[in-house]
């Protein structure tokens, strides 16, 4: 028997919120396939949407690029953590109360478009401190945030990604720059708006109109945290942050429902998996000796690895397991998901 879907998995659900960076693109270049796919599921007259936590562009500038890439999108199907921090606030704050800003210029207009006024100096007074990525986000901005928040001001972050993916590997996030603060304040943000929080995932959900949503990402960090917090299946699609021995050494909170290698999972039966799956199914069988995971066997690669995520994730504490191929077959499933294998 085999682990995977079945049937297409797009059929199961109303809506699919896809996450940007890792699954449609990879900083402004689409990801193989993604154009496609996105190109069929409108053709299927299926609704999507799309949830960013890189507060760096208004959705209406997201909505161009995914446009100008040949993803037509409109501004009402992005979802920001920028503008959803700034409405964050708009409710907090009196109308037109100062909120110094650390990020781009994208995160200044969230604010403006909500009738708060950015600034940048802790002089100014500011009520609150909302920090975004930015690529030019330096120490002074990080200098003003510190005294601001020190002085009283309510602290938000867009997000806390670590890591933002790139063609020449993980870059610094903005969760990187939280830390910063983080370590010259000692002590956390007030509220972290975007993914894991569900905020952006419940948001979409709504507007499916009672219907199932899947969410697709690359992160299990953010995107498959977020949808489990959300209450939402997930995809985990292989094309940008996290690999398989990162899925493998998940902790409970961020497993996906379904892995795919790319977007083409959520057509071909044949091309996603649901995991965990059984530990001896679709021609594998995968025996836990003594903290090494033998892997035996022959058939598709997505069954071995649902059997793998099977033994490893039975384990009372998560953590990268050795895996141990037996065969020509087994090996090259291993090597195909970037494991290594025990001697």
């Amino acid at each position: 028997m085999s682990a995977g879907v079945g049937e297409r998995l797009v059929d199961g659900y109303t809506l699919v919120v896809f996450d940007l960076d890792g699954v449609i693109y990879l900083i402004d270049r689409p990801i193989p396939g993604a154009v496609e796919a996105v190109a069929r599921l409108h053709a299927e007259g299926r609704s999507v949407a799309y949830a960013t936590n890189n507060a760096s562009r208004r959705s209406s500038e997201v909505a161009d690029l995914l446009t100008g890439m040949g993803v037509p999108a409109r501004p009402e199907e992005v979802l920001t953590s920028a503008a959803a921090s700034a409405e964050l606030l708009r409710d907090r704050l009196p109308a037109g109360a100062s909120v110094l800003v650390v990020g781009a210029e994208a995160l200044r207009a969230e604010l403006r478009a909500v009738g708060l006024n950015p600034v940048t100096q802790a002089d100014e007074k500011p009520a609150a401190v909302v920090q975004g990525y930015g690529p030019q986000v330096g120490w002074a901005e990080l200098a003003e945030a510190s005294i601001a928040v020190r002085a009283g001001a309510i602290w938000i972050a867009t997000n806390t990604d670590r890591t933002l993916p790139s063609g020449r590997g993980p870059l610094p996030g903005n969760g990187s720059l939280v830390a910063v603060l983080r370590t010259a304040l000692e002590r956390d943000p007030d509220v972290v708006v975007g993914k894991p929080e569900p905020a952006l995932f419940e948001t979409a959900a709504r507007r499916s109109g009672g219907g199932r949503s899947l969410v697709v990402g690359d992160r299990l960090d953010t995107d498959i945290e977020g949808a489990r917090r959300a209450g939402l299946d997930s995809l985990l699609v292989l094309t940008g942050v996290s690999g398989v021995p990162d899925l493998l050494a998940a902790e409970p909170q961020r497993r996906p429902t379904y892995v795919a290698r790319d977007l083409a999972g959520l057509f071909d039966p044949a091309a996603a998996v649901r995991v965990p799956g059984p530990a001896d199914a679709g021609g594998w069988s995968v025996t836990d000796r003594d903290g090494t995971l033998e892997l035996a066997g022959a058939g598709r690669e997505l069954d071995a690895l649902a059997a793998l995520c099977a033994v490893a994730w039975s384990a009372p504490v998560p953590a990268l397991p050795k895996i141990r191929p037996v065969g020509p077959d087994a090996t090259g499933a291993v090597e195909s998901f970037g494991l290594t294998a025990a001697a």
